[in-house]
C-alpha cells in the first residue's frame, strides 16, 4: 500500500485532508506537524525518512501570517522556503514524489487578467517572496508537483470564512475591501484535487509542473463577506470599503484571479463554483453545530 505523508497536518488544509483519508483505503495515511518533527531541520527529517518509507509527500507546512512575516522574516524564509528546498532534497534521495502548496501571491496582479502559470512571478512581500524561494527549491526537481492557491479557507483553523463568522455574530456592520478581486478555494476541493492528482499518477504518469487552482468564478472580498453573512443567517451589513481605508502591513495584489486551464486539462478536473463550495462548508459547519 502506497505511503502518502502530510505535512502541517493540523492547518486547514492538513485537516481537510485527514477528513477525507478515510475514501482513500488504497493509500496509508501519516499526518505530521511541527511538535512532531522540525521540518527546518535537515537531519531530522533525514532520520524521519529513514524510518518510514514513503510514497507521496503533500507538503501543507507553511508560515501564512502574511503580516507578520514583515517583521519575522527568518521565520517566514525558515518555514516557506527551508522547508520545501529540505523536502526536495529528501524526495530527490527517497524517490518520493512532492506535492508542495504554494500561492497566488507570486503574481502581481496589476494585470486584470487570469493569471497562467508561466507568468513571469513579481512577489510585493515578505510572504510572496518567501513562497516564492520555496517555489525554486522544487522547480528543476522532476518529482515535484507545485499547486498555486488563492484565498484558502475551510471548516477548520483560521481563515476568512471563520472569521467573518464570528464577526456577524458581533458587529452589526463591517467594512471589507472591494478593490481586491480574485476567487475563495474551499480547502475541502483542493484536498480532493490533491488527491486526484495522486490516483492519477498511480494509474497514468506523474506529471510535474506548476499548476493554479482555486474554484470558479471571480468575486471581491466584499461580495465574498457579504455572502457569508447571507448564506450563514448573519444580520451584519457588510460595507464596501477600498484598501487604503484599511491599511496593513503587506501588500495584496489587486487581482488575483487563476487560470485554472492547464489542472482541468493535465488531469481531468471538474473544478466547483466558489458560491457553492461556500454552501458545502457552511453546510457542514453547521452539521459540526460550529455555527
Amino acid at each position: 500500500m502506497k505511503k502518502i505523508l502530510v505535512t502541517g497536518g493540523n492547518g486547514q488544509l492538513g485537516s481537510s485532508l485527514r477528513k477525507i483519508s478515510a475514501s482513500y483505503q488504497e493509500f496509508n495515511f501519516a499526518f505530521i506537524d511541527y511538535d512532531d518533527l522540525d521540518l527546518t531541520k535537515s537531519d531530522e527529517v533525514n532520520e524521519y525518512f529513514r524510518n518510514h518509507p514513503t510514497d507521496y509527500i503533500i507538503n501543507c507546512a507553511a508560515f501564512t501570517a502574511v503580516d507578520k512575516a514583515e517583521s519575522q522574516q527568518e521565520m517566514a524564509f525558515s518555514v516557506n522556503a527551508g522547508i520545501p528546498r529540505i523536502l526536495s532534497g529528501m524526495a530527490d534521495i527517497n524517490h518520493i514524489r512532492l506535492l508542495h502548496i504554494s500561492t497566488d501571491y507570486v503574481y502581481d496582479g496589476k494585470l486584470s487578467l487570469p493569471h497562467r502559470e508561466n507568468e513571469k512571478p513579481a512577489p510585493e512581500s515578505a510572504y510572496a517572496q518567501s513562497k516564492l524561494e520555496g517555489e525554486k527549491a522544487l522547480w528543476d526537481n522532476p518529482s515535484a508537483l507545485i499547486i498555486r492557491t488563492s484565498w484558502l479557507y475551510g471548516e477548520f483553523g483560521k481563515n476568512f470564512l471563520r472569521s467573518m463568522l464570528h464577526l456577524g455574530n458581533e458587529k452589526k456592520e463591517l467594512g471589507v475591501v472591494f478593490d481586491q478581486t480574485g476567487t475563495p478555494t474551499y480547502s475541502g476541493d483542493l484536498a480532493h484535487t490533491l488527491m486526484e492528482i495522486i490516483s492519477y499518477a498511480e494509474k497514468n504518469e506523474f506529471i510535474p509542473g506548476i499548476y493554479n487552482y482555486s474554484n470558479e468564478g471571480v468575486c471581491s472580498w466584499y461580495d465574498f463577506a457579504r455572502e457569508i453573512m447571507i448564506l450563514g443567517g448573519k444580520n451584519c451589513f457588510v460595507k464596501p470599503i477600498r484598501t487604503s481605508d484599511y491599511p496593513l502591513p503587506a501588500k495584496r495584489p489587486e487581482y488575483s484571479v487563476l487560470d485554472k486551464s492547464k489542472i482541468k486539462q493535465t488531469f481531468g478536473i471538474e473544478i466547483p463554483h466558489w458560491k457553492d463550495s461556500l454552501s458545502t462548508a457552511l453546510a457542514n459547519l453547521k452539521k459540526n453545530k460550529e455555527i
